[in-house]
């Protein structure tokens, strides 16, 4: 094991994630600035480049701690230091699959309204100048008992409820589902 760096998640909006932040984070070594998801991705990129061997980030928390907020912000770091931000927008490729992935993996829960219930696992793909040309995701340990059972003030995946409440639409007739099922129970 590498570098540690606890965060918090403070469930709002701050200024620390900003383009100005990234570049003011980038060539620095760890060490001589604060600690911050930014530094731990720059000695990532860093020991990619002098090294040429593959580097691992693990971001690891309880429900709600920011996990995925935490991903977001270190792609973004490498799509900007990396040249690919303005050239072909890979991390906007990248992270437009997440509202899929969410539907289908995501669901309330006592802690969180839109918990992730599956790992994942993002793979980044640079070329010999590191610029970043491509990216896999891949989930893990889905929560299968979540479709037949769910705790008291949870709900179960989203794209349960999204599928009911899109039944009406001519667009629903083309998913091949002749009708819906009964709309899923809400607890309040």
């Amino acid at each position: 094991s590498g570098i540690v760096l606890v965060a918090i998640n403070p469930y709002e909006q701050l200024p620390i994630y900003e383009q100005d932040v990234i570049y003011a984070y980038s060539g620095q070594n760890m060490g001589d600035m604060d600690p911050h998801i930014f530094a731990v991705a720059e000695e990532a990129y860093k020991q990619m480049a002098r090294d040429e061997k593959n580097q691992s980030i693990i971001v690891s928390g309880e429900s709600g701690a920011g996990k995925t907020v935490s991903a977001k912000y270190a792609m973004r770091f490498f799509a900007t230091v990396g040249g690919s931000a303005s050239e072909t927008n890979i991390e906007a490729k990248v992270l437009a699959s997440s509202p899929i992935m969410e539907a289908i993996g995501n669901a309330k829960t006592t802690r969180n309204d839109n918990s992730s219930r599956f790992g994942k696992y993002i793979q980044i793909g640079f070329d010999k100048r590191y610029h970043i040309i491509g990216a896999n995701m891949r989930t893990y340990l889905l929560e299968k008992s979540r479709v037949v059972f769910q705790a008291e003030d949870e709900r179960n995946y989203h794209i349960f409820y999204q599928l009911c409440a899109s039944s009406s639409l001519p667009e629903f007739k083309d998913l091949g589902l002749s009708k819906c099922w009964h709309s899923p129970v809400v607890r309040s």
